[in-house]
């Protein structure tokens, strides 16, 4: 009975971190501002509540490789209402009322709280021991619980070394409790599950990437306090439209995303592709958004196109692009935009011949359907229609291109043209499929591959 209650008394101490909550921990040594997107009941909100705990104590084990405060610090914990602050972030660091301790900070560590006013067992602050326990002469570390909807006047003023907003907040409130950690760019973690689709903190996360974040992403499967048929049995009881957030931390889109597909069923584990199978390679050009190449497959037999490898990246020249796509293959046609026929302000060269001049097998036509047309909306239906039929397919291991098909939404009915690079990369090169080639034996010469428009070089 004593060693549990002295157990019950210390969780920090026992504290082991999945995985996916170790990347996340481990990403604060490197990114200011860290977002835990996961599903319901994860554990997202114990690992930000430990890394509190670790922070506000200077209590870090062995294995901890994130961000280390070897001082007392001054930090905010917050949620959407003071009583969801209380029943979530709150219990999970102090345990409750009746039982201080019970939470991720040990007992002997808190020194004392401050009551919020009007709210029952809501903490206002609470004060604790940085560096030993309760017979250790040791500085104070200061948590102040705060919430949403108590607006953005009441998160003006001090100066903080961390917040940690548990569930999501307003952009504003984001953006203020980002500003009172400026001083020493000290860190900033949020947690939450997608339930609000493309947010303004969604997309400054997702999208946007701006420097400095980090995004965790942990799905039921990282989960490891969950059997296999729990996790099923959790996964069927939620309503479907809800799922991926619930379940995956995938934000939810609803109505509003252009290919509304499990993902499940166009993913297939890569294999070898048939030598009889003619491939193509796609482009998509940019600068201040990232550059994309894909490769296709297409199983003619079936009419089934299976994408097959993908590259992006962001602010590189032609030179420093292609040759990541040259090595699926010098025999690979690319298929490209309209924009490929713009002049590079510095060159004078069109795009699509800058490329050309690094060695890519680009067709001498931007991309556009078997009539010549080349709409956006025509496209997207078709990639629609095929992942519906089983008909376009995507290597499983493909991260990026899976990122980008799970944000791809509309807003006020029209597509929103952000983070779809390597979807228009697949786009461009489904058009042009009709020029798909065999790949090259070893002992043949490209010249010998027939082409009918020949090539741009």
């Amino acid at each position: 009975m004593e060693r549990s209650i002295r157990k019950n008394f210390n969780r920090l101490k026992d504290y082991e971190a999945y995985p996916k909550q170790q990347e996340f921990h481990e990403a604060g040594l490197n990114y200011r501002e860290r977002l835990l997107m996961a599903g319901n009941q994860l554990g997202k909100t114990l690992c930000a509540g430990a890394e509190t705990a670790m922070h506000v104590t200077g209590r870090y084990p062995d294995w901890w490789k994130g961000k280390v405060f070897d001082q007392a610090i001054h930090g905010w914990v917050a949620g959407v209402t003071s009583e969801s602050t209380r029943d979530n972030p709150q219990r999970i660091l102090y345990g409750t009322l009746g039982a201080p301790g019970t939470g991720m900070i040990p007992k002997d560590a808190i020194k004392d709280f401050s009551p919020s006013r009007g709210i029952a067992d809501a903490l206002d602050t609470l004060v604790i021991r940085h560096g030993g326990g309760a017979d250790v002469q040791a500085a104070d570390s200061i948590i102040g619980f705060k919430a949403y909807n108590q607006g953005r006047e009441k998160w003006q003023g001090p100066t903080l070394q961390f917040v940690w907003f548990d569930e999501e907040p307003p952009y504003d409130i984001y953006s203020e409790g980002l500003t009172r950690t400026n001083l020493g760019l000290c860190p900033v973690f949020i947690t939450f599950t997608p339930l609000l689709g493309m947010t303004g903190v969604v997309k400054r996360f997702l999208i946007d990437k701006t420097v400095g974040t980090h995004v965790t992403q942990m799905e039921i499967q990282d989960a490891l306090h969950y059997s296999q048929e729990e996790r099923d049995a959790i996964i069927a009881s939620y309503p479907s439209h809800e799922r991926e957030a619930r379940a995956r931390g995938i934000p939810t889109l609803g109505s509003g995303r252009v290919f509304p597909v499990d993902e499940e069923f166009i993913k297939v584990d890569a294999f070898e592709i048939p030598s009889h199978w003619p491939q193509i390679g796609g482009l998509d050009f940019g600068w201040d958004h990232p550059s994309a190449g894909v490769k296709l497959a297409w199983d003619r037999d079936t009419d089934t196109l299976y994408v097959t490898a993908c590259h992006r990246a962001r602010e590189q020249t032609p030179a420093m692009f292609a040759p990541s796509v040259r090595s699926w293959g010098n025999w690979l046609p690319f298929a490209w935009p309209h924009d490929g026929l713009q002049h590079d302000k510095g060159s004078g060269e069109e795009l699509a011949h800058q490329y050309s001049q690094q060695g890519l097998k680009m067709l001498p036509e931007r991309s556009t359907f078997d009539d010549g047309s080349n709409g956006l909306e025509a496209g997207v239906m078709e990639m629609l229609e095929r992942m519906q039929t089983g008909r376009l397919k995507v290597f499983s291991h493909l991260n990026d291109w899976f990122e980008e098909f799970r944000l791809y939404h509309r807003k006020d009915g029209l597509i929103v043209k952000l983070n779809d690079d390597l979807l228009s990369a697949t786009r461009y090169a489904m058009m042009m499929r009709r020029f798909a080639a065999l790949k090259v034996r070893k002992f043949a010469k490209i010249m010998d591959i027939y082409q009918p428009n020949g090539w741009m070089g």
